[in-house]
């Protein structure tokens, strides 16, 4: 589970490609992930978050 937020466990998600003659073709989202160092109970840590979680907040980066 490689590409899977730490805060929030947004992972990869499926679905179909719908063509204009109505096809459908499997395709997959992936969430936008980045590694931070951010602050865990006192201690510095590097972890995968996705950028929802760091734009609302919910990460303490480290300096």
């Amino acid at each position: 589970m490689a590409r899977v937020c730490d805060v929030c466990g947004k992972g990869k998600v499926f679905g179909n490609k719908v063509t204009f003659s109505n096809k459908k073709n499997s395709r997959s989202w992936s969430p936008n992930i980045r590694n931070v160092r951010a602050e865990i109970d006192g201690t510095v840590k590097r972890i995968k978050v996705c950028t929802r979680c760091l734009r609302s907040g919910l990460v303490k980066r480290a300096l």
